[in-house]
């Protein structure tokens, strides 16, 4: 049983993780390409999507992840999972304090009412997603390794 549980965490894990890279490296850079009102559109829609489907995957990951320290504890890479639950609870708080708050506002923008920082704002929002991706990735690593 603790070994499905670690398959499953993994699994969940590293697709939130291939999500949350493919924003980063993928999907906004696409969206920056287009002319400036589609763009903001774009990320508008995309902070809704998202925003909404992110929040019980990172919970979920993280449920999952304490599962595992504890069903596992007295076992081999215990401290990597429980290290991987620490790097998570990090990007949760992340999450809450800064990312959180830009996307509230970004995805209620449209081309009429949006604030004229409306890009420095989303910049900003994308330099805290590239420090949570990088957060989530080390959090993904510590679980693979502690599957070895």
């Amino acid at each position: 049983m603790l070994n499905a549980l670690e398959v499953f965490t993994t699994v969940v894990v590293g697709v939130m993780v291939g999500v949350e890279f493919a924003v980063a490296f993928v999907i906004n850079p696409i969206l920056n390409a287009l002319p400036e009102d589609s763009r903001q559109l774009g990320h508008a829609h995309g902070g809704r999507m998202l925003g909404a489907v992110m929040p019980v995957w990172y919970i979920g990951s993280l449920v999952l992840v304490a599962a595992w320290a504890i069903a596992g504890w007295h076992h081999h890479g215990a401290g990597l999972v429980v290290t991987a639950g620490a790097l998570l609870i990090v990007s949760v708080v992340m999450s809450v304090l800064l990312l959180v708050p830009i996307n509230n506002r970004n995805k209620t923008w449209t081309p009429e009412n949006r604030p004229a920082d409306w890009e420095q704002q989303l910049n900003r929002w994308n330099r805290y997603h590239y420090a949570r991706v990088a957060v989530i990735i080390a959090a993904f690593a510590l679980l693979v390794a502690a599957l070895a």
